[in-house]
């Protein structure tokens, strides 16, 4: 097991959610921690002064992550504030529930963008410093959508599946070089963006009930910590998926 005091996380639609609990999760295992968000400033804030309030260091950054320039400069501002970048956790994600008829070209085209291309365009931005020091953490928030098809849509379903052929391409042209790549699968984790799903029911869960955030940060963490485990699909998800 790894000890990660003093080491730097940027965890990527981090204002709230799984992403606030993974950032809140790495700064009590002794982190420092960028808290990336995209509008919502306010609750940026206040996850940041929750982890400055544990003693580590946190800054907000602003951007999105869809965009090259907005991640490159976001990982220049790590580097510049906090050191190099770590580990990085890409969670940073959206759901629009639709209809297959429903979903344009442009639907498509934003969630692959925000959910799929955001996670390589972070991992290309982070990877070189971690290569140069031959130590580093990508883990990847998929879902169990990737794996069943879940309950937004084709276009959801489609930009998760993505992360995951990612996530074995990176663990295994990068697993000689001291860097881990894993994915997490959550399923129907009670966030706002479930919760506001009226397709997302407790009782699809085998074990009755919605998923913590802190049930899938413990996750994170753990994957952060972990030196042997790499090009996995961690599935916190009640027993919907059973892989």
């Amino acid at each position: 097991m790894s000890e990660l005091s003093g080491r730097t996380a940027i965890v990527t639609g981090a204002s709230r959610g799984i992403g606030r609990a993974i950032a809140l999760g790495l700064a009590a295992a002794g982190c420092d921690v960028v808290v990336n968000f995209h509008r919502r400033t306010a609750e940026a804030d206040d996850t940041a002064s929750e982890i400055r309030a544990m003693g580590r260091r946190c800054i907000t950054v602003q951007a999105n992550v869809a965009i090259a320039a907005e991640v490159g400069a976001m990982v220049r501002t790590c580097q510049g504030e906090l050191g190099p970048v770590d580990i990085m956790v890409n969670n940073a994600g959206i759901a629009r529930v639709q209809k297959i008829e429903e979903i344009a070209e442009s639907d498509w085209d934003e969630l692959i963008d925000v959910n799929l291309k955001s996670c390589f365009l972070c991992t290309q931005a982070a990877l070189p410093g971690m290569r140069g020091r031959k130590w580093g953490r990508v883990i990847n928030l998929s879902s169990v959508a990737a794996q069943i098809g879940g309950v937004v849509g084709p276009h959801y379903a489609a930009s998760k599946a993505g992360m995951l052929g990612l996530t074995y391409y990176y663990a295994s042209h990068l697993a000689r070089e001291g860097i881990t790549v894993n994915a997490i699968a959550p399923a129907l984790v009670e966030t706002e963006m479930v919760t506001s799903n009226l397709n997302a029911k407790a009782e699809r869960i085998p074990v009755g009930r919605f998923g913590a955030v802190n049930e899938v940060a413990e996750v994170a963490v753990m994957l952060a910590r972990n030196a042997y485990i790499t090009g996995q699909t961690l599935n916190v998800n009640g027993g919907w998926y059973m892989g």
